[in-house]
């Protein structure tokens, strides 16, 4: 039974503590981005190196969410966010004090930690608290409105702080910000649990976890070594290996963080590869747009955040339309049609760089902005409609799971091709303009990749660069033009297939039980 202190707490500002708690992990994610080249320059990193900046976090955050949810369900949806947010603030202070590139590494895991109990903990708790149908689809496109808020301001925020303070301070910022919320939190949010909650299921966290970390250190490390080294292959297939592995361990369990009965429902898979395809095809281009606008067209900092407002209104905008399209289109009707604009979206702008100069570029990230906007919140919620309220620990910690997975291991695999066709076109246009500085082609691309193309032109001689680098930029762009018609196939692929598999019924199966 609640306490009576419980009972009286005000349902929307459990809302609003909860969607401030997520919308400080997008924001924070997302601002990341556009001061990635900064970091590279003031560090001395190359791209593996800044790739990591990234991954660390996104590899803590996504390989503990499900074994977060567990611990949300079984300890407390308060005491994990009171937890997450101690953990999220000491490891943002860390971040910006870090002196070195693997120091801001091992800072950006712990906060990844945080991140995980914060998020899981906030969704179950909207999830818990707002149980009627029609109170929920309002709570949900709330939170969907204030995500969409977060990720809209970051790119300009981060933009303005690193040219006005320093990227250092985009972290340091966290500190007050979280102070407030950790008061919010102590005041607003109930505390709740799922009374049913077994054991925790500590192999299959541990069989999770390794594999993230298998494949994506296989990924980013192939950039180092090469697609062909044993290493590279021993580090993929580990990673699959210990993903049929955490299958199987979650076949024994009584009562496993992921109830596999679920997999049986086409309904919940097509959510849930909506939600895959959803950030691996449009939520990861926050970080990656950034890169283009600062090392393709030559943006400065707080440039390339103004530069992707485009991107950023058509995302907080077309959340607006959903419910008036729900009422005429299906929830798989509105999935594919989501997905369909992000796919056009990333084809236009892969398009848009052949032709050079932003505007053509803008157009096309609004379209991409725009199928985003429609798929935030459906995508939680459809995925949230398979599960009973009282596994919605279970049910946050696998759509978070996905979407920061697909995240991680979209900027994974988009690095690997954007740093392999960049040195492919490098060596190209170095062959027939430039051959004596081919030796210098792969140091020339890792530092231009990530953003540093002083560095990367440091070995070359000062009447050589005029020639360099031109071609060194040419060769990004078309390196990133490769990820955007990758994104844009995958895209639609997508559409097709979430679209057939979510007309299928909600499905009816009883999750199992200690």
């Amino acid at each position: 039974m609640p306490s009576a202190s419980a009972r009286i707490i005000s349902p929307r500002m459990t809302l609003l503590t909860a969607s401030g708690v997520c919308s400080l992990i997008v924001l924070d994610t997302n601002i990341v981005a556009v001061t990635l080249p900064s970091i590279a320059r003031d560090l001395g990193a190359g791209f593996a190196d800044i790739e990591w900046v990234v991954s660390a976090y996104m590899l803590a955050f996504a390989a503990l969410l499900l074994p977060a949810g567990s611990l949300a369900d079984r300890f407390g949806r308060k005491k994990m966010l009171l937890t997450g947010l101690v953990l999220f603030i000491l490891a943002s202070v860390g971040c910006g004090a870090a002196p070195t590139i693997l120091l801001l590494d091992i800072a950006r895991a712990i906060k990844g930690v945080g991140a995980a109990l914060l998020l899981t903990s906030a969704l179950a708790t909207i999830g818990h608290v707002f149980h009627d149908e029609a109170e929920r689809a309002k709570a949900w496109a709330f939170w969907g409105a204030c995500m969409g808020v977060a990720m809209t301001a970051a790119p300009t925020v981060g933009g303005l702080i690193a040219e006005l303070l320093g990227w250092r301070w985009i972290f340091f910022l966290n500190l007050p910000v979280g102070l407030i919320l950790l008061s919010m939190v102590m005041r607003n949010i109930g505390e709740s649990r799922n009374e049913q909650s077994a054991r925790l299921d500590p192999w299959g966290s541990l069989f999770f976890s390794a594999s993230l970390l298998s494949l994506i250190w296989g990924l980013i490390e192939a950039n180092r070594i090469g697609w062909e080294n044993p290493l590279t292959f021993a580090r993929l297939m580990g990673g699959g290996l210990l993903l049929a592995l955490f299958f199987l361990a979650e076949r024994v369990q009584r009562r496993p963080m992921v109830d596999l009965q679920l997999f049986k429902s086409p309904r919940f898979v097509g959510a849930l590869l909506g939600m895959f395809a959803y950030a691996g095809c449009a939520q990861v281009m926050m970080t990656l747009l950034p890169f283009y606008l600062q090392n393709g067209l030559g943006f400065s900092a707080i440039d390339s955040g103004l530069g992707m407002l485009p991107f950023a209104i058509t995302m907080l905008f077309f959340p607006r339309l959903g419910p008036g399209l729900s009422r005429h289109l299906s929830p798989a009707a509105m999935m594919a049609l989501g997905l369909t604009l992000v796919s056009a979206g990333n084809l236009l702008c892969a398009w848009a760089t052949s032709i050079g100069g932003y505007p053509a570029f803008a157009l096309a990230m609004a379209v991409t902005g725009a199928g985003a906007g429609l798929l935030n919140g459906d995508t939680q919620k459809n995925i949230m409609a398979c599960v009973p309220r009282e596994r919605t620990g279970m049910a946050s910690g696998m759509s978070t799971t996905m979407r920061f997975s697909a995240i991680m291991l979209a900027v994974g695999i988009y690095g690997a091709l954007l740093a392999s066709h960049t040195l492919n076109a490098l060596d190209i246009n170095l062959h027939n303009t430039a051959p004596a500085w081919l030796d210098q082609a792969e140091f020339i691309a890792s530092r231009v990749v990530a953003g540093d193309m002083t560095a990367a032109l440091q070995s070359v001689s000062a009447g050589a660069r005029e020639v360099v680098q031109p071609l060194a930029q040419q060769a990004f762009v078309t390196g990133f033009a490769s990820v955007l018609w990758v994104a844009g196939i995958v895209g639609l692929f997508a559409a097709v297939l979430v679209g057939t598999l979510m007309r299928k019924p909600i499905p009816t199966v009883q999750l199992s039980v200690a």
